[in-house]
């Protein structure tokens, strides 16, 4: 079992940045991909950014290529987003999520495993 809490959420400006952080329980963090998901008022949840076991696959969604990033540290047990030039259309909960991934270094965009509660961002314009 694994628990994810997010933090950093917060409001911004259009064009500022913020960093998200997840903390992750257990002992077994270095063995779960790890990625970021968004769900704004009214829409499906989607995929934002992920990173593999090793940190060296990334992969992105369209929408936030060039402006996000994502790292990890697995002596902490923590993922982190961080984004620049913040839009309005950023705006969203935004939920970390890990997958077991134990036999390989991908970074997955659907199938996670487990997922945490939760931070909100809002971009203002």
């Amino acid at each position: 079992q694994v628990q994810l809490v997010e933090s950093g959420g917060g409001l911004v400006q259009a064009g500022g940045s913020l960093r998200l952080s997840c903390a992750a329980s257990g002992r077994t963090f270095r063995w779960f991909a790890m990625g970021w998901f968004r769900q704004a008022p009214g829409k499906e949840r989607e995929f934002v950014i992920a990173i593999s076991v090793s940190g060296g696959n990334t992969e992105y969604a369209d929408s936030v290529k060039g402006r996000f990033s994502i790292s990890r540290d697995n002596a902490k047990n923590t993922v982190y987003l961080q984004m620049n030039s913040l839009k309005p259309e950023d705006t969203a909960v935004y939920y970390c999520a890990a997958k077991r991934s134990y036999y390989s270094d991908y970074a997955p965009g659907h199938g996670y495993d487990y997922w945490g509660q939760g931070t909100q961002v809002t971009v203002s314009s």
